[in-house]
Formats: structure tokens, C-alpha cells, sequence
């Protein structure tokens, strides 16, 4: 007999709608419950994009709203014995992106004229401040009970200009206002919470409401947002199934794939492997692994700041920092650091207690392939699709463990591609190297010590551990002598695997590979 499953709600961050349809819900109501009821009444969460947050959301407003009826069956059933309801008043602030000062000023105006008019309240008064704070006191009055404030990606307005700064403080001083009445109208507030991405100290709900509670990095919210291993065990199990009928391999198999792809996020430290839940619903959808998230939207201001701060490919991942470092505000930044961790591009893997340091790096195999693959146009060809053909074709050779024909591949290819300023110089193809190899799934690494000099690249396939060595102006046949002088391949003698020494020459003239040699140990 067929396996059936419930839908998947795709782009569905409304709870109520999620409950009353017949669709997946992967069931976070201890932690609303937890959040609503602690000694906090104000929170803010940071996770990345399309991880959650605005369903989180929207399950606080059912429930703080005491729809006891949603939630049937659910965690929260067993702990809330009493069901009170409080009037909230929910903000999305995603759809205010791409805004000039008046338009975002505009678009606080029309939330807070529905819910004026909601609570009929005619006089309007001029400063989103001075409404918001008219509409707190309002609904107090009128209801007889305390009011509870979400705010959904509350940074939303921010995040396309936090590289343009005056821009970033036309709109900073907007939102600031905005979100003032939070602190003194903190004796007619239930409960509060904010969602977002960033953390942009000089708005007023960081520098001014000391009292907010930052859960982002508590240990016991780190599995808050995402889906965990055990979540998709017991609650998406029949799901498994289905698709490891659908791509003819055993659920094991299926597990695996969709760890080394969606899964490897840490928001804190210790904490369980948490899931893409975008990529991972999508996948089960179709059935099959694609790009998801990456492919949902890379943000254009990620990109510019990778440029603005001179990060080239090898560097994005694997950082050493304190919490103070990355979990930190953006819009004075110093480094790339905090804006790769709080977008999600890079994650927490590791945790020193005795130095208070986290070990940083790219999360999975999706969005590590993303993000090289948004930096061809920078370090290759602006023709994408004719990339991912050598790439292919690259990939074909290299499987087959031949890489004079990956690299024959790669010279035909280069060939071709017109000629850029500034990349006559062996870092450039050696990024490049970097972005292709790692663009193939494989094992890639530059300026790897030894005791005698640095690899320029270090590259495993199944079958070869590559050292390689690039130069431009020079022969391949001198950049086998440093090999051999330097005795990189020593420095690799207990990787397991068989190593060949890779001596590359760049032709300033042509712009691409001039001659190669390959020897094998």
C-alpha cells in the first residue's frame, strides 16, 4: 500500500493555518510555552533567514491570544492549564525592504492604522513612536489587560543597506523611533518578542530596553528554530520513507544525504545537529536534494561585504572567535565574521570553555557549493553555465582519478574566457583552484604548513591526495623543484591515500594553464 504524508507547508508561517489544514507541523510549544512564561518578559531571537522564525512567531500569537484549539495534541496542551487571552498586536517588518526614508515611514503608518482602527481609535497623532504608544495605552484601556508586542524580522528595513552608511542611519534613526515606546510602556506590556537576523545595537530595543532577554545563544533555545535529528526521527519518520522509495536507496542512506547537505547548524554550544528546515521540507517535497535555501535568495549585501572586507574563497571558513566577536552588533562592523554567522553562513562547530572560543565554520555541503558557486563571476567567468560544463567535465576526470584531463579541461576552458585586470598573479588562480575544486564536493585546502614551506593547494579526491603547486612567469618544471625541495608530499605520508605532486604553470600571455606536471608517488 502507498505511503501517504501530510502536506508540507511551504512558505506557510501562519500556525493557525498550518493546524486547521492537513499539514506538517513540527511541534515547538514547549519552548513557546517556556518563552511566555519565564522571568523575561521581553525577548529577541537571531537565527538566518527561512529558519522558523515568523511560525515561531505566529505560534506566540495563538497561543497568547488562548486559541486552546490549535493547539490539540500538541506539547503545550499537557502544560497550559489555563488559556488566558491577550490582545496582541503583531508586526511583520519583512515586507518593508528596499524603502527610502518616506516609504518605510509609510509602511509603519498603514500596520498601525489597522489596528487603530481595530480598537477605534480615530485621532491619529503624528511619530510612529507617539502611535505606537497611543496604541498600547488604548488597547490596555479598552481590554483591561496587558498587551503582548511581536515584532517579526524586525532588521528586515535594514539589512540592503547595511553597507551604505548613510542610508543604514536614515533608516536606523526610523526604526529607532519606532521601537522606543517598548521601554516606557513596559508596565502595560504582557509579553514581547522580536525576531530577526542582526543585531543593530543602536536601536533602541539594545542600547536603551535593558531588560530584553537575547535567548539566541541560551543553550536551552538552541533547537528552538530548525528541525533536529530526533524531531525528524520521530515526527517525520513515514516522510523517510517515502523518499527513500523515491530515490531507491535504503533510509539510512537517505539520512545521510540530507545530514551532509541541510544539517550542521549550532547556535550555541553544546547543542543537537539542527536542520535547514526550508531545504529539508523542500526535499521531501520533491523528493530529491537541491538547492534550497542558497537557492531561495543570496543576499546582494553578503556578497558586497565578502568584497568590501578583501575575503577571498579559502578564508570564509573555519574562524576562530569569542561569542563577543560574532554574536555582535553589524552596523559598526569590523569584520565579515558576525554577518556570516548571523545570516548563516557560517556556524558554530566547536567550543573551547578553557580559552571561551567557538570554532566557526560553513554549516553543510548546500550552502558551501552556494556560496563558491556565487563567486565564480568574481574569480572565473561571469558565464556561469559554461563553468558548470568544465566543472562537470572536470568532476568526470578527476573521479576517474585523471588529472591531466581535469586539467586540460580547465586550460581549453580558461582559453575562452576574456581576459580580466588584476588576476595576472598566482593568488588569483589559486582562489580560483580553490573555488572550482570545492565547487566539485572535494576535500580543498591553501597555504597548507609543512615543516619546510607552505602548499600552495592540497586537494583529495576518493582516490589521490593532489599537492599542487602554482606559478606564473615560471615553468611547471621549477614549481616541481620547490615540491621536491620543500618535500611537501612528507607532510601528507599518513593521510592514507596515495599522494601526487602537481606542478602547474599559469602563461601570462594567454591567461590560462601554460604546461603541468604530474608525478606519482
Amino acid at each position: 500500500m502507498e505511503l501517504r504524508r501530510k502536506l508540507y507547508p511551504i512558505g506557510i508561517q501562519t500556525f493557525e493555518k498550518i493546524r486547521t489544514g492537513n499539514y506538517l507541523y513540527i511541534d515547538k510549544t514547549e519552548y513557546v510555552y517556556r518563552m511566555a512564561n519565564s522571568d523575561s518578559e521581553f525577548m529577541f531571537l537571531s537565527r538566518p533567514r527561512r529558519f522558523g522564525k515568523s511560525l515561531l512567531t505566529s505560534t506566540l500569537h495563538s497561543y497568547l491570544e488562548g486559541r486552546k484549539d490549535l493547539f490539540k495534541g500538541l506539547a503545550i496542551e499537557k502544560l497550559e492549564k489555563d488559556w488566558t487571552e491577550y490582545p496582541v498586536l503583531h508586526f511583520d517588518m519583512s515586507l518593508g525592504k528596499h524603502m527610502g526614508e518616506s516609504g518605510l515611514t509609510v509602511y509603519l503608518y498603514n500596520m498601525l492604522a489597522d489596528y487603530e482602527s481595530q480598537f477605534g481609535i480615530t485621532d491619529t497623532i503624528e511619530g510612529p513612536n507617539n502611535r505606537l504608544t497611543n496604541l498600547i495605552k488604548t488597547v490596555y484601556r479598552k481590554t483591561g489587560k496587558k498587551v503582548v508586542i511581536l515584532i517579526d524580522e524586525y532588521d528586515a528595513p535594514l539589512l540592503d543597506v547595511v553597507h551604505e552608511e548613510q542610508n543604514l542611519s536614515a533608516l536606523l534613526n526610523i526604526m529607532r523611533n519606532f521601537y522606543s515606546p517598548l521601554k516606557g510602556c513596559d508596565s502595560y506590556i504582557r509579553f514581547a518578542f522580536l525576531t530577526g537576523i542582526t543585531k543593530f545595537s543602536q536601536l533602541s530595543i539594545f542600547s536603551e530596553l535593558n531588560n530584553i532577554k537575547n535567548i539566541s545563544m541560551v543553550e536551552s533555545y538552541a533547537a528552538v528554530c530548525g528541525i533536529t535529528e530526533e524531531e525528524m526521527r520521530t515526527q517525520m519518520d513515514n516522510d523517510l520513507d517515502l523518499m527513500a522509495e523515491k530515490m531507491n536507496i535504503t533510509k539510512e542512506e537517505v539520512m545521510a544525504k540530507l545530514k551532509e547537505n541541510y544539517d550542521g547548524y549550532h547556535f550555541t554550544w553544546p547543542s543537537p545537529d539542527i536542520y535547514n528546515p526550508y531545504s529539508l521540507l523542500n526535499a521531501f517535497v520533491d523528493r530529491k536534494l537541491n538547492s534550497y535555501w542558497f537557492g531561495s535568495g543570496t543576499p546582494t549585501y553578503l556578497i558586497e561585504m565578502l568584497r568590501k572586507y578583501k575575503v577571498l574563497p579559502s578564508q570564509i571558513g573555519m574562524r576562530k572567535a569569542m561569542a563577543t566577536e560574532f554574536d555582535a552588533p553589524t552596523e559598526r562592523l569590523t569584520s565579515i565574521v558576525p554577518l556570516m554567522y548571523q545570516s548563516g553562513y557560517l556556524t558554530i562547530k566547536s567550543y573551547s570553555p578553557m580559552l571561551d572560543r567557538y570554532t566557526l565554520d560553513i554549516p553543510n555541503k548546500e550552502v558551501r557549493l552556494g556560496l563558491m558557486y556565487s563567486l565564480i563571476p568574481y574569480y572565473v567567468t561571469p558565464d556561469t553555465l559554461e563553468t558548470t560544463n568544465t566543472i562537470a567535465d572536470m568532476a568526470e576526470a578527476l573521479f576517474s582519478d585523471d588529472m591531466d584531463k581535469a586539467l586540460g579541461c580547465l586550460k581549453t576552458f580558461l582559453s575562452t574566457v576574456p581576459y580580466c585586470d588584476h588576476t595576472d598573479y598566482e593568488g588569483h588562480y589559486q582562489q580560483m583552484l580553490y573555488v572550482i575544486f570545492s565547487l566539485l564536493g572535494l576535500y580543498c585546502d591553501v597555504e597548507v604548513h609543512t615543516p619546510h614551506g607552505r602548499v600552495d593547494i592540497a586537494m583529495r579526491t576518493r582516490h589521490t591526495l593532489y599537492v599542487i603547486e602554482l606559478k606564473t612567469g615560471k615553468s611547471a618544471d621549477a614549481a616541481m623543484k620547490q615540491i621536491d625541495l620543500m618535500q611537501y608530499p612528507e607532510r601528507f605520508r599518513l593521510c592514507g591515500l596515495p599522494t601526487a605532486k602537481v606542478a602547474v604553470s599559469f602563461d601570462g600571455n594567454t591567461h590560462t594553464l601554460g604546461e603541468w606536471e604530474i608525478t606519482r608517488n
